[in-house]
């Protein structure tokens, strides 16, 4: 069965249990928001870095689906197909 993958940043890599990379299966049509809510259900802490309470991204998370940022796409309704690769970009603050 195909899997979809999502990369993430070093900085969010502990809160992951030290992985790179989570993948989780492509079953059926997956949008951005299942996907985060499946890699992310071992994960409490990732969840809520990567989402705030209402569900939606955070501001300083970038989220990527061949190459375009979601934000720019559907949103978490931005579908998701068999083996492709998802990106996680979280932005840092500078000043």
């Amino acid at each position: 069965m195909p899997d979809i993958s999502v990369v993430l940043p070093s900085i969010l890599q502990p809160l992951a249990g030290g992985q790179p990379i989570l993948t989780a299966p492509a079953e059926g049509p997956v949008t951005v928001g299942k996907l985060l809510d499946s890699v992310t259900g071992d994960y409490p802490v990732l969840a809520r870095r990567l989402r705030d309470e209402t569900g939606a991204l955070r501001r300083y998370v970038n989220v990527y689906v061949g190459g375009e940022e979601v934000r720019r796409l559907q949103g978490l309704e931005t579908e998701v197909a068999d083996g492709q690769e998802v990106l996680i970009i979280q932005s840092v603050a500078g000043g």
